[in-house]
């Protein structure tokens, strides 16, 4: 195992911490200790989580690069959610036809910078040639997840409508981690078996 599989999985696990943690208090809940126990157990468990990828790896290829597709995708969703939650809050929208435009706007720029990360760590795959072509296959596997992900977030959001107690913000959330969850089985097949295939 590499160091930089090692960093993003303390990354990501911090990151899922906080993002836990922000739900939280948004929803109105006293952290405490809590908080301070969160910031230590994701990590632990995404370094535990990318180590036995990396053994199981070691016999079943698919199994590692699943595993960093997946730091990845949850690294580049969180971003995503930043990207997002920037929107909501700045213009006051969490639903509706402008909720389904800013979770686009917010996709396409973390989709952006996610091919680097995919192309070179995720599959490693490190050839030059043919990349104009590779670019955009992910592009157009991409665009279909996008779609998959912004039609997921718009059923929760404007058909199936809050639940559980939470805030408007909070559900907007929910949409988009949906759309996120059923996108990303879509985005490792097609970019397993179509756009980094060795």
């Amino acid at each position: 195992m590499k160091k930089i599989d090692l960093i993003l999985a303390l990354v990501t696990g911090e990151g899922i911490a906080l993002l836990f943690m922000w739900f939280l208090k948004k929803s109105g809940k006293e952290l405490g200790f809590l908080s301070f126990a969160l910031a230590i157990i994701f990590p632990v468990l995404a370094l535990i989580g990318i180590w036995l990828a990396d053994l199981i790896g070691r016999k079943f290829l698919f199994v590692y690069q699943f595993a960093k597709f997946i730091l990845i995708g949850v690294l580049f969703a969180l971003f995503d959610l930043v990207v997002l939650n920037s929107l909501l809050i700045y213009f006051g929208i969490t639903a509706g036809v402008k909720y389904d435009i800013f979770v686009a706007i917010s996709f396409i720029i973390a989709t952006i910078i996610k091919y680097a990360a995919d192309k070179f760590w995720a599959f490693e795959k490190s050839e030059k040639e043919k990349m104009g072509t590779e670019f955009w296959s992910f592009f157009i596997v991409t665009l279909i997840s996008g779609g998959i992900q912004v039609l997921i977030a718009s059923l929760v959001v404007n058909n199936i409508g809050i639940h559980f107690g939470l805030t408007p913000l909070l559900w907007a959330n929910v949409g988009k981690l949906s759309g996120i969850a059923v996108a990303s089985i879509w985005n490792f097949l097609g970019y397993k078996f179509v756009v980094f295939k060795k």
